[in-house]
């Protein structure tokens, strides 16, 4: 029997009773901070939700260790867990719990058990917004506090856990990937004879402009125009299957390979190459230069990579049967990275449905008659 049997079979051996959760804890709105009180540093996070802190203050408003709750907008319902004193915005809710009835930790972990529910909950047409009374309104188990204690040790435990997992996984593809680009950068550095100036080379076509009216969400040719993701799908084509692209305005700078037929529109350029330069070997070599173009995007209301830049780019270009070795090793490498970059997401999912089965486990109790 383990020592939380233990705690439960003596102190609560016929079940607990249930409380609302408004009854140990009180649930506070922040206070709207001007904007331009809103720092980009400072000694104090600011949080206007529950995800993330939104800049940083120079005074608090709520202290160390509390649970907090976005109050609005599309993470409406989601809770964390501040460990700093903070200032708390409009749309944060603070709890303030009474400790000498609950376990702070206890209470965090089971409303972070009932997230989904609370952001079920969001109302509005318009910005979505969470009411207090579906946070107070809460029914807690309430065992003695000792059990609650011992109840948010193991759960605080599989949280830390969990974290070292997911930070250990995500090095690893970290990892590769640096491995992968020193390995790409290093087969492509050739002899000075075979490099060539890209515009030399190479046709440098731009896209033709199609409108969103004109597309649907799915289909047989996907359109790129300021992005990696497609703008939609059109219903005909204006460029063959294994060509080389890259985006001029928006995610202006990023470097794209599609192995179906496209449509590319005016925010798009294609590399159309001559018989001795790969398409794939080109899409290889200018991924080695992606952080130079990113470095040359004009920042305006519309980030835009200029033509010129493009053209004047200097590119290896080694002999057909060099540049097929290349793309056939760095193909085989881009395949692994890829799947250790699927398989990631898939790890850590796992991980989680597993920490969030035990942890309802464990705040499930048998309800006192």
């Amino acid at each position: 029997m383990s020592t939380l049997d233990e705690l439960i079979q003596k102190l609560c051996p016929s079940g607990v009773g249930y409380t609302k959760l408004g009854s140990v804890c009180s649930v506070k709105k922040g206070i709207q901070l001007n904007k331009e009180n809103l720092l980009d540093t400072g000694k104090y996070p600011a949080y206007n939700g529950g995800i993330t802190y939104s800049g940083f203050a120079n005074d608090y408003n709520v202290g160390e260790n509390t649970i907090i709750v976005s109050q609005g907008g599309a993470s409406a319902g989601f809770v964390n867990f501040v460990k700093t004193k903070f200032w708390a915005n409009a749309h944060c809710y603070y709890l303030q719990v009474d400790e000498s009835l609950v376990s702070n930790r206890y209470v965090y972990h089971f409303i972070k058990n009932k997230q989904g529910i609370l952001m079920e909950h969001q109302h509005g047409a318009g910005i979505p917004a969470l009411k207090v009374e579906k946070i107070s309104g809460l029914f807690i188990p309430f065992p003695p506090l000792p059990v609650q204690q011992a109840v948010a040790e193991i759960l605080d435990k599989f949280t830390e856990l969990e974290a070292e997992l997911e930070a250990e996984l995500e090095a690893e593809l970290e990892a590769r990937k640096k491995q992968y680009e020193f390995y790409r950068n290093d087969l492509l550095k050739v002899a000075d004879e075979y490099r060539v100036i890209l515009g030399d080379v190479v046709k440098i076509k731009r896209g033709v402009r199609v409108v969103k009216k004109q597309l649907s969400e799915n289909g047989k040719y996907p359109v790129y125009q300021n992005s990696m993701k497609p703008l939609g799908y059109y219903e005909s084509s204006n460029c063959k299957a294994n060509s080389t692209f890259i985006i001029t305005a928006g995610s202006a700078g990023e470097i794209g390979y599609s192995d179906i037929d496209f449509w590319f529109a005016d925010d798009c350029f294609v590399f159309d190459c001559p018989e001795n330069l790969s398409s794939r070997f080109l899409y290889y070599a200018l991924l080695c230069q992606q952080e130079f173009l990113f470095s040359q995007v004009r920042k305006a209301s519309v980030p835009r990579l200029s033509r010129t830049v493009i053209e004047k780019l200097v590119i290896p270009v080694p002999s057909i049967a060099e540049q097929q070795r290349i793309v056939a090793l760095l193909d085989n490498f881009t395949t692994l990275t890829e799947d250790i970059a699927q398989g990631l997401p898939a790890e850590i999912a796992a991980r989680r449905k597993q920490y969030e089965y035990y942890r309802d486990k464990l705040l499930t109790f048998r309800e006192a008659i």
